[in-house]
């Protein structure tokens, strides 16, 4: 192989990779239609109104360290991390989240590399639930506020 060919090869591979980027990384999507996106500064508000903050994260990082007053409700996943993930093998208890489905809910988890509140938010709205916030910043955005955790 040439010094050109082994260009072409490298510039390739280079290229493949850079585009396979995103894909690798597993980054939920930025936005979810009829779910709002929320900020830390939105949470810390709606939290003090009263409204429910769930953490869809797995219960032993929730008993490490989590937003102040939220609620462990884990998503445990089995699914692709994608956006046509099939909930049908994932485990949700939806019945942990307030019976009233007009009621405001917040989602969160650990950021975009985390799938869990992404998924419980998609379920949540597909079980008819209306107001659903999802926090996508997640606990790392909170806790790099230095906003209050338990």
């Amino acid at each position: 192989m040439n010094a050109r060919e082994c260009m072409k090869l490298l510039l390739a591979i280079t290229l493949g990779l850079t585009l396979a980027g995103p894909v690798l990384a597993g980054e939920t999507p930025a936005s979810l239609p009829g779910v709002k996106n929320v900020t830390a500064e939105e949470v810390k508000k709606m939290l003090d109104a009263g409204v429910p903050v769930i953490d869809t994260r797995v219960a032993a990082e929730y008993s490490e360290k989590t937003i102040k007053g939220a609620k462990s409700v884990p998503y445990k996943e089995k699914s692709a991390k994608e956006p046509g993930f099939d909930a049908s093998v994932d485990q949700f208890d939806l019945s942990k989240l307030p019976a009233d489905k007009n009621a405001p809910l917040v989602m969160f988890c650990n950021s975009g590399e985390c799938w869990k509140s992404y998924k419980a938010s998609v379920v949540a709205q597909k079980a008819g639930y209306t107001n659903v916030h999802w926090f996508r910043g997640g606990f790392p955005e909170w806790n790099g506020k230095g906003l209050p955790t338990q």
